[in-house]
Order: C-alpha cells, then structure tokens, then sequence
C-alpha cells in the first residue's frame, strides 16, 4: 500500500496500521480537510487519528463525526496519547468494533462475586480506560475463565421521588478477542437481583461510541456531557481537569459522553 508523503512524518500512524495489517484487517489513509483519517475493513468504520501536535476543538471533532454518520459510517476518534498508553486496549476495540471475535453466549457462563485487585487487573488489560473505584465487582466466567467483568456503584438515594434509588454501571469490559452475547445483560440482571435499584445508569464515551449496545438493553439517551479536558502524564495517562482555569503544560480532552438510564 503506497503511503501518502503527508503522513511520512507521524509515526504513530505508521505503528497502528502496521498493527492492523498485521491481523489482516484492510486499511488506508486519506485526508478530510486537515483530519487524518483511517478507513478500515469494509468502509463502514473510519478512525480520526489526532495527534497531540495537531489538536482541534472539540466542536470540530464532534461536526466531523456527525458528517460521517450521516453516511452510515462510523467515525471513532483516536488521540495518539491513547494509542501510545493502551496500543492493545485499542486494537481490541477495534477488532470488536469491526466484528472480529469470536463469540461466546452468555447462556454457558456463570456471575460471580469478584475481588477488587481480580476486577482492577481484568478492566485494566481489556478497557481503554482502565479500572476506577467501585463498590460491586462481578465476572462473567465460562468454565473457570473470565471473560467479563462488570463494576457498580453503591445504590443512591434520588430525592426527587421517595424510595427511589440509582445505581452506575461504572465499567463493562470483556476479555481481548471475545464478545459475549448476552453478558452485559446478565451481569446487570444479576445485580438487580441482589441491589433492587429502581434505575441503573451509565455513560458512553463519545470519542468511541454512541452508546448502541445500552440502546439494545432498553437504556434511553437523558443527556449529553459536554467535553472534558485532562492533562498527560510522562506516561501519557490522563488525569480530569477540574479547574479549567489552572494551567496544564499539555491539554487534551474529549468529545463528552452520553449519559443512559435504563428503569425497572
């Protein structure tokens, strides 16, 4: 595949499709404007490579998503401190996202309590954003490996109607090469068993998602979180800033998320 002169400079592009080749997944660079973009497979799947060099509003990320689906294709964005932090993480998103794995039904697993250091190991490998404090840790096992893990907060008290009470789907991550059909569901069944919530809610990354999978499960779309801003690390993680108006020495963000609630 010939490599246009004006990507010759961006090596991290160079070391994604390498990646990608290298699974035998068909790609190819072109420009829209001034964004570098990444087609994969079919078409139906493009990847807005956006380096820390060449950073745009966050408005121009969100237009240019919504321009492509508009088209019926899907457009994620790919910021290069994410792709040099969780290179892994994100070639198994993508294989996921391009319907590459293999497939395993939710019926011939079983739920299971799982510790924190289990929980945090498991979403650290298999979630592009890794593991964050939670109160209610459980695994989807098929035999005796895991293969999904499902993190929840404690049960909140809304003051808006009595006896009322939310619980967050913190983080859902299935091991690298697999989906589960099914398994989202029956983690958030068996929670509900044990919890009673009147309401689970959650949130969706907007840079890689439009929350399709809570759609499925009955979740209805209540709002959209304006984008956040974090500073980098030597090590590229990001931490969230809350005073936006303290200096960082290198500033990336979102594109905001979605936030889903699905009632009982």
């Amino acid at each position: 595949m010939n490599q246009p002169a004006v990507n010759q400079h961006i090596e991290w592009h160079h070391q994604l499709r390498s990646r990608l080749e290298d699974l035998k997944i068909e790609c190819h660079f072109s420009l829209d404007q001034d964004f570098y973009l990444l087609t994969l497979g079919n078409g139906k799947l493009m990847v807005n490579l956006i380096s820390l060099t060449n950073i745009k509003p966050p408005e121009n990320l969100i237009d240019l998503q919504a321009k492509y689906k508009s088209a019926e294709i899907k457009l994620i964005h790919l910021w290069e401190d994410v792709w040099l932090s969780r290179p892994l993480q994100v070639v198994a998103r993508i294989e996921s996202l391009l319907g590459l794995n293999t497939r395993i039904h939710g019926r011939k697993t079983k739920v299971q309590k799982i510790t924190k250091p289990i929980a945090d190991h498991f979403i650290n490998q298999n979630h592009l954003q890794g593991a964050v404090n939670s109160r209610y840790k459980f695994g989807l096992f098929e035999r005796e490996d895991l293969v999904a893990v499902a993190t929840f907060s404690a049960l909140r008290n809304m003051n808006h109607t009595e006896n009322y009470k939310s619980a967050e789907l913190i983080r859902f991550a299935v091991k690298a090469g697999y989906s589960v059909t099914g398994g989202l569901s029956k983690l958030i069944s068996h929670f509900l068993v044990l919890q009673k919530p009147t309401d689970i809610m959650t949130y969706a990354d907007r840079d890689w998602s439009s929350g399709e999978a809570y759609s499925n499960l009955g979740f209805l779309l209540t709002a959209t979180i304006a984008p956040k801003q974090f500073s980098l690390d030597q090590n590229f993680n990001r931490s969230l800033i809350k005073d936006t108006s303290v200096a960082a020495d290198e500033v990336v963000f979102n594109t905001g998320s979605l936030k889903f609630i699905l009632k009982f």
